[in-house]
């Protein structure tokens, strides 16, 4: 991997580095809705852990979604409910199921909100790689271009 601060601009004028920027700037979004999500739950309102980790990755999946696939991925053709949407879900689930468990875990030890929000942020941490990966290759895939006729 070539780290030259020349080699790292044109991987970032690339198509993928352009999608790779963009997409960290959907999980910014989507990391502040669900830390606001949880301070006001957990920190002000008072509910359990879990209870406000399962709010704020519910709220924050929503426009995360929206922000790939329209600016992220460039897709503005129909919704595939079963082909984008529910995979989508699926993964938010994943990312909410690790969270959840990693909240759960720091939930008995401390009642700490700033521990809630990391614990939240190191599940969505470990996903967020592997996430983009599917999103690129799967599930906004574009495929190949047609070839032209002649």
């Amino acid at each position: 991997m070539d780290l030259r601060p020349s080699a790292v601009v044109a991987h970032l004028r690339s198509d993928l580095g352009r999608k790779a920027v963009k997409y960290s700037m959907v999980s910014v979004v989507g990391v502040v809705i669900t830390q606001v999500v949880i301070i006001v739950t957990h920190g002000l309102l008072g509910w359990p852990g879990t209870a406000s980790n399962v709010v704020a990755v519910s709220v924050s999946a929503v426009p995360a979604y929206i922000l790939s696939r329209y600016w992220v991925w460039g897709k503005n053709d129909r919704n595939r409910l079963w082909g984008e949407i529910m995979p989508f879900w699926g993964m938010a689930l994943a990312g909410l199921l690790l969270s959840t468990l990693f909240v759960a875990i720091v939930d008995n030890w401390t009642t700490s909100t700033l521990a809630v929000s990391a614990a939240n942020l190191t599940a969505f941490g470990l996903l967020w790689v592997a996430k983009f990966f599917l999103l690129d290759r799967v599930l906004f895939h574009r495929g190949e271009p047609a070839p032209s006729p002649r």
